[in-house]
């Protein structure tokens, strides 16, 4: 059964007109839908035309930049009264670290605290007139630039920055104390390295120690081809920087024939064709624990770099910038290996400390 009138019971003056001027009986409107409405008529805020209203308004900005260079301060205060370990109860939060807490709280306030002050400023004090303004080229015309200084010049004379100088000073506080909290956060970093990075563990008459056995090597203990890790004497697993002193100091100890070793120094640092190499890739400080008996070659199994412990360590394939540090060795009178010294360059990726 079909209907003539409007549908769902909808009142005809509703539907949009239409007109059955073509063959498909499109409907055609008579007025634009997307026409620009226009910008509303300007309503002036109440700080635009009363004094105190602004006064209050200028209070109110002040007194959250100077909230937020309080806690700026309280964020630098908290490191000289809190320890690392005090631990306090917040409630509904629980057990919390005291240092961490007010850290977090005060330099949430100071950045809270600017932003707010910024938005209130904004949004009552300065100027709200709507502008509208045509397109224009991406190229800008002398024109164009003189206009835009012009409208620079107005937005600043608007914004009465000269004029309210309770806003500016306190401002200009609070934005040049809360940059100290990310130099105060630098403590935190730890003390300097200064030279740790070029010194380890090793030094003249320290013994080679097997690190599986926790034996010193003898010469007989390494024989041709085989690949042995070692540590100096003294350094234990149970001491508490062992993982520190044990990533700088770890060697690899191979035996090659005399004859196949091609670099001189090389030679001549080792022992009976034993020659000690830092175990510390040079690339990132992946350990290196991949040998090929035939090659001489070490494999770092992070990344594939490779070395030729023939040829001083030297890269021959991979990321690894630099060759690995060798160390030299002999052997003292009880027939024990030992370091004749440290390293004489810094062990693993050393970046910089290698200048």
């Amino acid at each position: 059964m079909s209907q003539t009138g409007p549908s769902n019971n909808v009142p005809e003056e509703n539907l949009p007109s239409a007109q059955h001027g073509d063959a498909h009986g499109a409907l055609q409107t008579k007025s634009d839908p997307f026409a620009d409405p226009g910008l509303p008529p300007h309503r002036p805020r109440i700080q635009d035309i009363d004094e105190r209203a602004a006064k209050r308004s200028e209070r109110t900005v002040a007194l959250f930049f100077t909230v937020s260079m309080l806690a700026t301060i309280g964020f630098i205060a908290s490191f000289v009264i809190f320890p690392v370990d005090k631990i306090v109860y917040i409630w509904p939060l629980g057990r919390l670290s005291a240092l961490n807490f007010s850290l977090g709280m005060t330099l949430g306030v100071a950045l809270f605290a600017i932003g707010a002050g910024a938005v209130h400023w904004a949004r009552t004090l300065m100027s709200d007139v709507e502008i509208a303004d045509d397109r224009h080229a991406i190229e800008a015309t002398p024109e164009v630039k003189a206009k835009v200084m012009a409208d620079f010049r107005q937005g600043a004379k608007e914004s009465a920055l000269g004029r309210r100088k309770l806003i500016r000073n306190t401002m200009f506080g609070a934005l040049a104390l809360v940059p100290l909290s990310g130099v105060v956060l630098l403590r935190d970093l730890g003390p300097l390295p200064e030279d740790k990075l070029r010194k380890t563990l090793w030094a003249k008459g320290k013994l080679l120690v097997n690190m599986n056995t926790n034996e010193p090597l003898r010469p007989e203990d390494v024989p041709v081809g085989s690949l042995t890790f070692a540590m100096p004497e003294g350094l234990e697993e149970h001491d508490h920087d062992f993982q520190t002193q044990i990533a700088k100091a770890a060697l690899m100890i191979v035996r090659i024939a005399p004859q196949d070793i091609k670099d001189k120094r090389e030679l001549e640092w080792s022992h009976e064709g034993i020659v000690a190499y830092s175990k510390i890739c040079t690339h990132v400080g992946c350990p290196i624990s991949l040998y090929e008996q035939q090659t001489h070659h070490v494999l770092c199994p992070c990344h594939q770099s490779t070395f030729d412990l023939s040829d001083g360590a030297r890269v021959i394939f991979g990321p690894a910038g630099h060759a690995l540090p060798q160390l030299r060795i002999g052997v003292n009178n009880e027939g024990y290996l030992e370091a004749l010294g440290d390293f004489e360059e810094p062990v693993g990726p050393a970046f910089w400390e290698r200048g």
